[in-house]
């Protein structure tokens, strides 16, 4: 794949259910420049299975990556990035999952994630998952899960220069356009 034509948005949300291909896609948009790329990764390895998971989505990465590990401090990890840089943050539902479990204030971390993507002097992608498409849950923490994940969701949107909603590992364009060379 040649490199697009065209600039990186400056906010990308990439959207989209579990094992949907919306990381592999947000990859690829991310590898389309050359610039300097850093992966902020919220998943947390407590199990095999998890660890796994996490070692796949490393191999599957190109060389040339800075991956900084930021289950709770994504915000703090966005502003860190350098100007000019490109940086992919996979992934917001597990970040949120961590401030739930962590029961830290909630409203304030979304803020404060929000702030930091939009005042970036690097080009950011956020990965997330679609939540509002299946069944009511049946507790109230799930509720407040999928609740507070459709909020945040819909404000990083708003922001957004580019929205793909990933189905089937198509991208499906909500807001703006895809580079030359990802359309």
């Amino acid at each position: 794949m040649g490199k697009p034509k065209d600039m990186l948005p400056k906010l990308a949300i990439i959207l989209g259910g579990a094992r949907s291909g919306k990381s592999a896609f947000a990859e690829r948009l991310v590898e389309a420049y050359s610039k300097p790329m850093v992966y902020i990764a919220t998943a947390q390895g407590f199990d095999a299975e998890m660890r796994g998971r996490i070692a796949a989505h490393r191999d599957r990465r190109t060389s040339g990556w800075q991956t900084v590990e930021a289950p709770l401090q994504a915000a703090k990890a966005v502003r860190a990035a350098a100007a000019g840089s490109v940086v992919l943050l996979d992934c917001t539902t597990l970040w949120l999952s961590n401030h739930l479990l962590a029961e830290t204030d909630l409203a304030a971390a979304c803020d404060e994630l929000v702030a930091a993507v939009t005042q970036a002097d690097a080009g950011i992608v956020v990965v997330s998952n679609e939540v509002g498409m299946g069944i009511v849950p049946d507790n109230a923490l799930a509720r407040r899960f999928r609740d507070e994940q459709g909020r945040l969701n819909q404000r990083l949107a708003a922001q957004s220069d580019l929205a793909v909603l990933v189905v089937a590992g198509l991208p499906m364009v909500l807001k703006g356009g895809l580079p030359t060379g990802l359309a």
